[in-house]
């Protein structure tokens, strides 16, 4: 056993993990066709296979989710099984791995939905800025029509029949994608949310959409198997501040911990220029979550060891160390340097900056 604890096996809810280290979901735009999960994606999250945890890129619900160009889905058959492929390349090398479920909202494109998609979302504010598309480049972010109550309904029901395709697909559990500024973190914002009904107005009914969602999910697979991703005071895809953050996230992971939801995701963005979470609201988390806790935002070897002896969280995420570095694990435990990421491959097709990065033996 190392003397280090991010190197120690430890368990998350009925797993036994091989060490501490955590793969962040990370979009890498792979996909060829239809939303489904190819080879090369299945060579790609093998090659990582040793890390303790290896959470997947956002994969949408639903055709209405799928907001990015090429990003992956998990409603079909087709991906079902394309995704079999993925979790046994993993289970192979004696990884475990869960999907993030993450459904885009507002920010996307009718460009890259499936055929059918529409970008929907809380209510009709649209997303600063722009979004690629394959077919016409850049596009503005459209504003989006705002759920109907039927709706909002439908999409709860479509990330419980996602969990249950995943673990159809041989995933060890879900990650509900709270952050970010996607759907769920739209509802969750007063400044994307701005309903009447019972989904929005109250801090307490902008957290509904996620509580129907954690709580049906749990139900429908096992609390032991899910887990959810939070990042307060983020600023992607044009989330704003409000005075009442701390507020909100406090009293959501109250509610969140009574639905039995296995571990909490938290990620702080700092280290990529958004405003620092507070230490405070951190230990205040921290202390409220009854089980695993998870700790991401640029962290190195030094680091995540001293949040662990800390006691700052349970296991830690890397992102894009993990990109660039399949045998991550081996180098940090080794002090062996590290392959740079190549940023301009980050969300481009093909092999190129996704499985070509070499090992250090």
């Amino acid at each position: 056993m190392s003397n280090r604890m991010l190197f120690d096996p430890t368990t998350l809810g009925t797993l036994v993990l091989n060490n501490r280290l955590v793969m962040a979901p990370m979009t890498r735009s792979r996909v060829v066709e239809a939303g489904t999960p190819n080879d090369l994606m299945a060579e790609y999250y093998g090659q990582r296979a040793t890390g303790g945890l290896i959470i997947t890129e956002g994969v949408s619900p639903s055709p209405n989710g799928t907001g990015y160009a090429r990003i992956p889905g998990l409603w079909s058959d087709a991906q079902i099984a394309g995704w079999s492929n993925v979790t046994d390349a993993v289970h192979s090398r004696g990884g475990k791995i869960f999907v993030q479920l993450m459904h885009t909202g507002r920010v996307g494109h009718p460009l890259n939905l499936p055929a059918g998609g529409e970008v929907l979302a809380p209510s009709a504010v649209a997303a600063d800025g722009q979004m690629w598309t394959d077919s016409q480049g850049m596009q503005p972010h459209p504003v989006p029509r705002a759920m109907t109550d039927a709706e909002v309904v439908a999409a709860i029901g479509e990330f419980v029949q996602a969990a249950r395709n995943a673990i159809a697909a041989g995933f060890d559990g879900v990650e509900l994608h709270g952050a970010n500024g996607y759907l769920i973190e739209q509802f969750l914002s007063p400044t994307t949310n701005q309903r009447t009904d019972r989904w929005g107005g109250s801090i307490e009914r902008r957290q509904e959409f996620l509580m129907a969602i954690a709580a049906a999910v749990a139900d429908a697979i096992g609390g032991s198997r899910v887990g959810i991703r939070l990042s307060p005071y983020g600023v992607n895809a044009g989330m704003k501040s409000y005075p009442e953050i701390d507020e909100n996230y406090l009293t959501l992971v109250a509610r969140l911990a009574a639905t039995g939801v296995q571990y909490l995701h938290l990620v702080d963005h700092s280290a990529m220029g958004a405003p620092e979470v507070p230490a405070a609201l951190k230990a205040q988390l921290r202390t409220a979550w009854p089980r695993t806790f998870i700790v991401a935002g640029g962290f190195d070897a030094a680091s995540a060891e001293a949040a662990l002896v800390q006691g700052q969280g349970d296991l830690v995420a890397f992102g894009r160390q993990f990109l660039a570095n399949p045998d991550l694990v081996a180098r940090l435990e080794g002090g062996l340097p590290l392959n740079a990421p190549d940023f301009g491959t980050f969300y481009t097709p093909g092999p190129k900056g996704y499985t070509d990065y070499p090992m250090a033996t």
